[in-house]
């Protein structure tokens, strides 16, 4: 039976999943850019396309390397959901 403890339960679940398959990604995004921001003010070189080329590089690298285990987590993710839905709803 949908209690408005289960709802809440399965949004902070739904929360923490999208967190944690996004933290490689951003985390990557995050270091990178700070080292070429670090890299722009030491050197005073001002381009927009320096600090996309290496993140995006950056993301591609954190995808190939973390991407299997974001579609695991995600995958694991939506059986358990699919799975409880008769326990969930009666």
């Amino acid at each position: 039976m949908m209690t408005p403890q289960t709802v809440l339960t399965l949004g902070q679940q739904a929360l923490e999943m999208t967190l944690m398959v996004s933290a490689p990604l951003l985390i990557t995004a995050l270091v990178v850019g700070l080292a070429v921001s670090v890299l722009q003010a030491a050197t005073q070189i001002n381009e927009m396309t320096l600090s996309f080329i290496p993140k995006l590089i950056a993301m591609v690298v954190a995808l190939v390397v973390a991407g299997p285990w974001m579609l695991t987590m995600f995958t694991d993710y939506i059986q358990r959901m699919l799975t409880s839905i008769p326990q969930v709803v009666g």
